[in-house]
């Protein structure tokens, strides 16, 4: 590491809290609000106790969540506690005396709060993003330019923050959903497709299974030459240390060394610095963006990154079960006929609206439009199947 790198990380980091307190505090008078100054109305007053009950609960969600968190995540969740508590002395001082007693938060403030109590995820995270772009602040006289600002702004914050937790499970995330969501339609569209042919509820029933199986082992088993497949192509392309050792019995008047650092990428003055350096010719008052640094750089393993291919594998093939399973419930407690595909449908339906409403909340969307393009998608598979199935069994018969 240069000097210059470690004179910045000795520098001493601000305090976000202690700076965001201070800035808070300078203003001697509070902004004014553009509310008129006509004596407010019962409908005012209402709407004002709600945004004050809403602070309240949102700032005890950062305080909650900050709880789990340490260093600059919890710093950032305090100054936005802190920033909600300015809100709150807001509405506090245009009711004065009519504040009353405490009232409740919005449904939707008390559920992000109880996942913050008792979760404290990147779904909380994804929820709060939601409700900051939600804030009716804008349209409100009775809120200052400040406070409209700090609502936009505190949206940025907060989807900076969920994004961190977006990354860390990207990948664990896109292959349960991609594996649930292929369990759930695949084998429903499998039962709608068998049952609709003519055949009997046993004969869906062992269809349902073997496609279970046979799908679960079949991504198992793709998950898993994928995942090695990429740690083989990583390993491949890893950068060794043989320069190190080759380096000293180099011809000097015909370097190689020079290609090799050509054919990773750098320019012709760095790679024949680089060159000089690893064969100890360097005597020269050089650019020192040039000097040497580790080839190998200490960075996360990305092998780690990917997982390993049985732990895939054995992800993959849980989560098309899990998913897989659902259409055939019916069938495993002995309903029959039309019974039996409409339970199905619609268990499969609610498994599709849940894993679509999970999607839209880590995307900072709606989870009801994801949900339902969820499940048209779905059912739109399903139904095609069961075309399919009614035409083949017309054939048959």
């Amino acid at each position: 590491m240069s000097q210059d790198a470690k004179s910045d990380q000795n520098k001493p980091r601000p305090d976000l809290h202690r700076t965001h307190r201070s800035a808070a505090a300078a203003p001697a008078t509070p902004e004014p609000s553009r509310a008129p100054t006509a004596a407010p109305s019962a409908a005012d007053i209402k709407r004002w106790r709600q945004y004050l009950a809403d602070e309240r609960a949102e700032a005890s969600v950062y305080r909650d969540l900050a709880q789990n968190r340490s260093g600059e995540e919890r710093a950032i969740l305090l100054a936005l506690a802190e920033a909600e508590g300015r809100h709150e002395a807001h509405w506090l001082k245009l009711l004065g005396d009519r504040a009353g007693k405490p009232r409740r938060a919005t449904l939707r403030s008390q559920f992000v709060g109880f996942l913050a109590r008792h979760i404290g995820s990147v779904f909380v995270l994804a929820l709060a993003q939601r409700a900051e772009s939600r804030s009716p602040y804008a349209k409100d006289p009775s809120a200052t330019p400040a406070m409209v600002a700090d609502e936009q702004i505190h949206e940025e914050v907060v989807r900076g923050l969920a994004t961190r937790g977006r990354n860390r499970l990207a990948g664990t995330f896109r292959a349960a959903v991609f594996g649930a969501n292929d369990g759930l339609v695949s084998n429903l569209s499998l039962v709608m497709g068998m049952a609709a042919s003519g055949v009997g509820s046993p004969v869906v029933l062992l269809s349902g299974v073997a496609g279970l199986l046979a799908g679960a082992l079949s991504m198992g088993a793709g998950e898993f030459i994928s995942v090695r497949s990429q740690r083989e192509l990583l390993a491949a392309t890893r950068p060794t240390q043989i320069t190190l050792s080759a380096a000293p019995s180099l011809d000097i008047e015909h370097n190689e060394l020079l290609l090799v650092y050509l054919a990773r990428g750098m320019t012709q003055e760095a790679a024949a610095h680089r060159a000089a350096e690893r064969m100890g010719l360097l005597d020269c008052d050089c650019d020192p963006s040039l000097s040497l640094r580790p080839e190998l750089p200490e960075t996360p393993d990305q092998h780690e990154a990917i997982g390993t291919a049985w732990g895939a594998a054995a992800s993959s093939f849980c989560f098309f079960a899990s998913g897989a399973i659902v259409p055939i419930i019916p069938f495993l407690l002995g309903l029959t006929g039309h019974a039996a595909l409409v339970t199905s449908a619609a268990l499969v339906g609610l498994a599709l609206l849940f894993t679509g409403g999970v999607v839209g909340l880590l995307s900072g969307t709606s989870p009801a439009t994801r949900g339902l393009r969820q499940l048209a998608i779905g059912m739109g598979a399903a139904g095609a199947t069961y075309l399919l199935g009614l035409a083949f069994g017309s054939v048959i018969s």
